[in-house]
């Protein structure tokens, strides 16, 4: 009888290959198949689906034992995915996680997230993905992203996933997570972005901050009501961003 294939598992994440969400997610999988990990070498945060298409890109290894490889990558989070399915890898992988990302990504930010555009891209490349985030920049424990982690991809690992399609997960910086819910993307913006400041020559400079405005804060199917609760919030995305309500109403511009 032939052996069946241990199951082969991408991480990367936007944090880079230091950070210590991706350090607990690795411990937390390393038992299950094959892990290879391709990161960023230093964050990369914010890079959405951006890729580096001017200069070189370079891959160092960092560690290579026994079902385990990581490489640190100069380019963006999408970089590591193309590089590791197109030149590194020597088949295409059961599972691409990105994260456990250091703060939320949940509602608008999923725009903005180079952990979410990472599993986007492993989306697009026909591979079930999942993003992972820990809803704190200040928490550093990572248990309960663990654990809620694990459980969505061995369900993603038993069922797969519809083609175009890719999960995002949130999870609460609380000892014990009540549950986990299946949540709509919220409605919402981010207002005052930035603060103003000078720098030494007293000319102007513009630090990015801002506060997140929901504009459904009582909608009990959204992610950001999830998560004030107390839950894990996983949100389905799309790679296809049509307005199919609007094409039909669209076509009386046709010329």
């Amino acid at each position: 009888m032939l052996k069946r294939k241990k199951p082969l598992i991408f991480v990367t994440n936007d944090d880079g290959i230091q950070a210590k969400g991706l350090s607990e997610l690795i411990k937390g999988i390393r038992s299950w198949g094959e892990i290879v990990v391709i990161a960023p070498d230093r964050m990369r945060s914010g890079m959405s689906s951006a890729i580096t298409s001017s200069l070189p890109i370079r891959l160092h290894l960092k560690k290579k034992e026994e079902d385990l490889t990581l490489y640190s990558c100069t380019g963006t989070p999408v970089d590591c995915v193309k590089l590791g399915v197109n030149e590194i890898l020597e088949r295409k992988p059961d599972l691409v996680i990105s994260g456990i990302n250091h703060g939320s990504n949940s509602a608008i930010c999923v725009i903005y997230s180079g952990t979410v555009g990472a599993a986007l891209e492993a989306c697009i490349l026909g591979i079930p993905s999942l993003a992972i985030s820990l809803t704190s920049y200040s928490s550093d424990d990572f248990t309960q992203a663990v654990k809620y982690g694990k459980w969505v991809a061995e369900k993603i690992l038993e069922n797969g996933l519809p083609q175009g399609r890719t999960l995002n997960l949130n999870v609460p910086p609380i000892q014990k997570v009540k549950g986990l819910k299946i949540c709509t993307q919220t409605k919402g913006y981010w207002a005052k972005e930035f603060q103003k400041a000078e720098d030494p020559a007293g000319k102007p400079v513009y630090w990015l901050t801002g506060a997140f405005v929901n504009d459904e804060p009582d909608n009990e199917q959204s992610d950001e009501w999830a998560l004030s609760q107390g839950y894990a919030a996983l949100v389905p995305l799309q790679i296809d961003m049509t307005a199919y309500p609007l094409v039909h109403t669209l076509k009386a511009w046709e010329c």
